[in-house]
């Protein structure tokens, strides 16, 4: 018996764990907001050079203007010659060019770069990062950089509150991050430069990732093991719904420091609703502190209308459903060992570019909704809503298809509407909207899989770490997305090339791993080499496997025997990777 059978006897999922969970999951209504506000945040408004200072004084007066009229004699059409250059102007004023019957040839006129700034047009963004601090023309590639920035404090996050979440507790590690991101999140509104403002977004997201990572192993350390996929279920649906509040708060309010702090600031009430809950007693046991532990499922008891489990459940009780995962907790495999063996090398390999690529593909279609000429909000929220129907399906279609065709097929299909998008003319904008909504389906269909895959594919005593360790990879590929994106200004269909090229290979690596729909789980990395190299283990393999703690080498490891194995049902629920 193990500490599920202690969640049973103490009321299984019942009043307690509702609103557990809910205290919990309820914040991840705004966690995807904070990796998708870059797009609001930083949304680039239309623009144009700022008229010379003196342009009143010029001799006008025999020609009645309105202020467009007065715009063709300083700014010329850009290449397309629908619409004012937004990056240089005349060095001296074109009058003849307000007569709209004139024919000069303007080609050949000088030019010179924006002197006195820009003039932005205020009518789909009040204010935004661009406008503020004049980050267009030489300087928008610093508008992807924020979001780079931002990724990278989500990777950087994901590994320091993941160490310090087993080091500390789970509680103790969301209170404190609740706390940062309401209040580096809140001061974010208050940047008086670039620079500051991209220290308080890189901060945000170490506390996002930090939130994700204890907020999912907490609830699931106290949700027995038949309801996990119920509550993986219910987190993955609300991360796609706060893509669908996003686009509301940004429309309302329209404004970036007002967005900074509608996000932010419920945190302060997210942290104050988390000290309800209990500190995981799997992890005070785990680390010695089984008075405390017991305290914790005595009140579960008590709330779940089972006083009388609190006479009954002692610490003789406790240590003795505990005794196989106290003693298995001692067992040590590092990341070293998802690359020791063939069967592991092959599975790892694999796993590394489809992470990489499918976040890599997601974030590139999700970071630049500006570029389909539709209205943007309106795009976020069809994006959201696609991102609902496609986790359906896909639990659907994993049953059905297997794994491995349902990996290999998202990848391929994505790749394949991410190159057509590239040849459809940019004035189709129903069209290319389309396609980027089936392409950001399909790539988050892909995440879905990704996670229950590698759960699938990985043994019982390194599942964890297996998972831990490639799913960085999807941080790096969130980082690269948004810079890829500046290759735009090189050649408009260069990042849809690198973003489907990218999709393509790993869709075709994914052929490459094994099948494991109706397949038992493994165990142990023995079982793994037996199951899917085709072959046994060498001695010298077999030998380092034990050095490396496996407790019964060439033999099955008991599901019972691993702690945290109840975490491969947080896989199963399909939870988006961000």
């Amino acid at each position: 018996m193990g500490f599920s059978e202690l969640l049973e006897e103490t009321g299984g999922f019942g009043r307690y764990q509702w609103i557990h969970v809910s205290i919990i999951i309820f914040p991840s209504f705004l966690l995807m907001s904070q990796n998708l506000q870059n797009n609001f945040a930083s949304g680039v408004p239309t623009h144009h050079c700022r008229l010379p200072a003196n342009h009143s004084t010029y001799n006008v007066s025999h020609v009645q203007m309105d202020e467009k009229q007065l715009l063709k004699a300083f700014i010329p059409l850009d290449s397309s010659g629908t619409r004012l250059d937004r990056c240089s102007r005349y060095e001296e004023p074109q009058w003849h060019l307000i007569t709209t019957n004139s024919s000069a040839n303007v080609s050949l006129q000088r030019t010179e770069e924006c002197l006195d700034g820009w003039t932005f047009d205020r009518s789909e963004f009040l204010s935004t990062t661009i406008s503020e601090w004049n980050l267009v023309c030489s300087l928008h590639p610093l508008k992807q950089m924020i979001q780079t920035i931002y990724m990278g404090g989500f990777l950087v996050g994901g590994i320091v509150f993941g160490t310090l979440s087993d080091r500390f507790g789970r509680r103790s590690v969301l209170l404190w991050l609740h706390l940062q991101l309401a209040v580096f999140g809140c001061a974010s509104s208050l940047s008086p430069s670039y620079t500051v403002f991209c220290i308080f977004r890189f901060l945000c997201g170490m506390a996002v990732a930090g939130l994700v990572i204890a907020g999912i192993t907490l609830n699931m350390e106290w949700v027995p093991n038949k309801a996990r996929a119920i509550v993986g279920t219910i987190n993955s649906c609300n991360i796609a719904f706060s893509q669908i509040v996003l686009a509301g708060f940004a429309y309302f309010l329209s404004d970036w420091r007002k967005l900074q702090v509608a996000l932010a600031a419920p945190h302060f009430l997210f942290f104050a609703n988390t000290w309800w809950c209990s500190e995981s007693a799997r992890w005070l046991i785990l680390n010695g502190r089984s008075d405390v532990a017991l305290k914790n499922l005595h009140r579960v008891a008590r709330v779940n209308g089972k006083p009388e489990m609190v006479d009954k459940l002692t610490r003789e009780v406790l240590d003795s459903h505990m005794k196989k995962e106290i003693e298995t907790s001692r067992l040590s495999f590092t990341a070293y060992d998802l690359l020791k063996t063939r069967g592991m090398r092959r599975i790892t390999i694999c796993l590394f570019v489809v992470w990489f690529s499918t976040s890599f593909s997601y974030y590139g279609l999700s970071m630049d909704l500006q570029q389909f000429g539709m209205n943007i909000y309106l795009m976020q929220l069809i994006f959201g809503t696609v991102d609902i129907f496609t986790k359906f399906i896909c639990l659907f279609a994993l049953s059905l298809l297997g794994r491995r065709v349902c990996q290999s097929s998202c990848l391929i299909l994505a790749s394949i509407i991410i190159f057509a998008n590239i040849f459809i003319p940019r004035d189709m904008k129903a069209i290319r909207t389309t396609l980027a909504c089936l392409g950001k389906g399909f790539t988050g269909a892909s995440f879905n899989t990704v996670y229950l895959y590698t759960g699938e594919l990985y043994p019982t005593v390194i599942r964890q770490t297996g998972l831990g360790f490639v799913s960085t990879m999807a941080r790096i590929g969130a980082m690269a997305a948004p810079a890829i994106l500046i290759l735009n200004e090189v050649l408009p269909a260069l990042p849809g090339l690198v973003y489907g090229g990218s999709a393509l290979v790993a869709g075709c690596l994914a052929c490459f791993l094994p099948e494991t729909l109706n397949m038992p789980l493994p165990e142990t990395i023995d079982d793994v080499e037996q199951k899917w190299s085709g072959r046994k283990p060498t001695a010298q393999e077999s030998t380092s496997l034990c050095e490396g703690g496996a407790s019964e080498c060439g033999g099955l490891v008991s599901a019972e025997d691993v702690p945290f194995k109840e975490l491969q049902d947080v896989e199963e629920a399909g939870l988006n990777a961000f």
